[in-house]
């Protein structure tokens, strides 16, 4: 009695060892063929608007260093695997906190500051959702092309802030600035009389 226990118990191991090696087998053939559509999802839509939109973009990229590496980082594209894409991605994360802290001094403004701020957020966001095991791929194509909103948005701004500059200043405008400045103000002082 003893040894026919023994071996419908090791009959019964033996066929649920199988079922859960099939059971393996088909999880991971369904992991591999999401896996190769996750990356082929974002082959497809990685594609940076690298171009320079207008001439001040294009005079920043041989007098500002940091900004023509980043764009040179954002214009080549992995091709090899799902690895490749979160190096490149750690990558641009680097590379856009670099920006914020070497801005010319032209465009050393709030407003310029404020849009690589969100630029630097919409690539952290893009790297960390490349990072994750199960890669959100419809996350990863919006986020990149809030990416090319972003760089737009920036270059715009840049162009702006030059078009301004070279409006003249009329008579006397900037004798008012300088009277406006609340720092130059005269302190008031009162004098006690002895």
């Amino acid at each position: 009695m003893k040894i026919r226990f023994f071996y419908l118990l090791l009959l019964v191991t033996v066929f649920s060892c199988n079922d859960d090696t099939e059971k393996r087998i088909i999880e991971n053939e369904r992991d591999a063929k999401k896996k190769e559509v996750v990356f082929a999802n974002i082959n497809k839509a990685w594609a940076f608007n690298t171009q320079p939109q207008n001439p001040v973009a294009q005079s920043l990229g041989t007098n500002w260093e940091q900004w023509r590496i980043f764009l040179a980082e954002l214009s080549q594209k992995p091709q090899s695997t799902i690895g490749a894409f979160r190096k490149k991605a750690k990558t641009l994360s680097l590379k856009a906190k670099d920006l914020s802290t070497t801005i010319p001094v032209n465009f050393n403004k709030p407003e310029i500051k404020s849009r690589i701020a969100v630029l630097t957020t919409k690539i952290n966001s893009l790297n960390l959702f490349i990072s994750l095991n199960d890669i959100p791929d419809k996350k990863v194509i919006a986020i990149i092309s809030e990416i090319n909103v972003e760089l737009a948005s920036l270059q715009r701004q840049m162009a702006e802030i030059v078009r301004k500059t070279e409006i003249p200043k009329e008579e006397g405008e900037s004798d008012m600035i300088r009277m406006l400045d609340t720092s130059r103000a005269i302190p008031n002082v009162q004098k006690i009389n002895p």
